[in-house]
C-alpha cells in the first residue's frame, strides 16, 4: 500500500522563521515514516520556495538553502493537478501531494495567504481554514468576534496608523480607559514579537513605534494581574479534545518571544495552579472560542485567570502554535496521552478530512 506524501513547508518571510525552522525539525523528525512519505520545502526570508531534500539538521541551523541539490518549486495553483512543480535546469517535474503540513509561524503562513494558495490547488492542509486563520491573526477582528460571542476578555482599544501622529490623544485615551501599566500589541503579529507592557507616556511613545514596525493597526489592553494560562483544542468541530490547562511561569515581565524560545529559562505547568473547576471552565469555553472561530486541525487557547477575583478572561488563538520541544501544545497533549508522533499523525489525518472552511 502507497504511503500519503506530505508536503511539509517550512520557513517563511515572517518574523517567526526561525520559530518555523524549530518546529519543522520536531515534526519532521516524528511523522510515523511508516504511514508517510515526507516532501520538503522550505521558503527563505526573501520569500524564494526551494525544494529541499537534506537533513533536519540543516533545517534547524539554517543552512538547508545551500544544500546542492535545492531546486526552485512551486504549488501548483492547477486543481486538476494537486502537486508540486520541480525546476531542474530549466524543465519542469511534477510531483503528487496528498496534503499540505504548513509549518508557517505568523505573517504569510498563519493568516490564510497559504490556505488561499492550497484552497486554490485543490490540496487538503492540516490546521484552520482561510477565515479562521486570518480572523486569529488580527487581534482587532479576533477581539471583535469574542465580544459578539459574548467571550469575557480584558478592556481593549485600538487605532489605526494615521491616529498615531497625535499621541497626546492617543495616550489620553488609552490613560482614561486603562491607566498604567498596559500592554501594546500589533494587531497582526505572533509569538508576542512587537509586544510592549508600558508604565507611562515615554514608553507608550516608543511601544507605538515598535508595533507599527510590524502592523497598521495597534492594540492596546488593560493589564491583568494573575496566571497565564493556556489549553490546547484538537479537532474538527464538533468532535474537539480541549486539554488540561497549563501555565507559563515566564521569567520576563511578560512571556516575551526571547522568554519562549531563546532564553530557555520560563517554565511551564501542568495542571496550571489554579482550582479544578476553574481549569474545567476554561476547556469549555477553549472549545466555545474555537468553535466562534472556525478553527479546525489544532489551535491553542491562550487564558487570564486575575489575581483575587478568579476571573477567566481569554487572551487570544494561535492556529498555528509553536511545536518545539519546549512548546505547551505538544506538552498538553501528551499530559492527555497523546505522544508526539500520534499528535503530527492525528493532525495530518484530519488535514486529509478538509479544511475549516469547508
Amino acid at each position: 500500500m502507497a504511503k500519503t506524501k506530505v508536503c511539509v513547508i517550512f520557513g517563511g518571510v515572517s518574523n517567526e522563521h526561525e520559530i518555523s525552522l524549530m518546529s519543522a525539525k520536531s515534526i519532521i523528525d516524528n511523522i510515523p515514516n511508516d504511514k508517510y512519505d515526507v516532501v520538503k520545502v522550505g521558503i527563505t526570508k526573501k520569500g524564494r520556495w526551494l525544494f529541499f531534500p537534506g537533513s533536519t539538521d540543516e533545517i534547524i541551523s539554517d543552512t538547508w538553502h545551500e544544500h546542492e541539490d535545492c531546486v526552485p518549486c512551486l504549488i501548483s495553483p492547477d486543481k486538476t493537478t494537486k502537486g508540486l512543480l520541480k525546476i531542474y535546469d530549466n524543465e519542469i517535474f511534477f510531483e503528487k501531494i496528498d496534503v499540505v503540513l504548513p509549518v508557517l509561524h505568523g505573517k504569510n503562513g498563519e493568516d490564510g495567504t497559504i490556505q488561499g494558495l492550497l484552497e486554490l490547488a485543490g490540496i487538503p492542509y492540516c490546521g484552520c481554514g482561510i477565515l479562521a486563520s486570518a480572523a486569529c491573526m488580527d487581534k482587532v477582528y479576533t477581539n471583535i468576534i469574542f465580544d459578539d460571542a459574548g467571550i469575557a476578555r480584558c478592556r481593549w482599544d485600538y487605532i489605526r496608523s494615521h491616529e498615531a501622529r497625535d499621541i497626546d490623544a492617543v495616550e489620553a485615551r488609552m490613560a482614561e480607559q486603562f491607566g498604567y501599566p498596559m500592554f501594546v500589541k500589533p494587531s497582526r503579529s505572533g509569538s508576542s514579537v512587537g509586544i510592549s507592557k508600558v508604565n507611562n507616556k515615554d514608553e507608550l511613545k516608543a511601544a507605538i513605534n515598535l508595533a507599527l514596525a510590524h502592523d497598521d493597526k495597534i492594540v492596546f489592553e488593560e493589564f491583568i494581574q494573575g496566571h497565564e494560562v493556556e489549553c490546547a483544542v484538537f479537532g474538527n468541530v464538533p468532535d474537539l479534545i480541549a486539554s488540561e490547562i497549563g501555565e507559563i511561569g515566564a521569567t520576563a515581565s511578560f512571556y516575551d518571544y526571547d522568554d519562549k524560545y531563546k532564553n530557555g529559562t520560563s517554565r511551564t505547568f501542568i495542571p496550571a495552579s489554579v482550582s479544578e473547576e476553574i481549569r474545567s471552565e476554561i476547556r469549555e469555553i477553549a472549545k466555545k472560542a474555537y468553535t466562534a472561530l472556525g478553527c479546525a486541525g489544532l489551535s491553542r487557547v491562550d487564558f487570564f485567570v486575575e489575581k483575587d477575583t478568579n476571573r477567566i478572561l481569554i487572551n487570544e488563538i494561535n492556529t498555528l502554535p509553536g511545536f518545539t520541544t519546549i512548546s505547551m501544545y505538544p506538552k498538553l497533549m501528551q499530559y492527555e496521552g497523546m505522544s508526539y508522533a500520534e499528535l503530527v499523525d492525528g493532525i495530518i489525518q484530519l488535514g486529509l478530512k478538509g479544511s475549516g472552511d469547508e
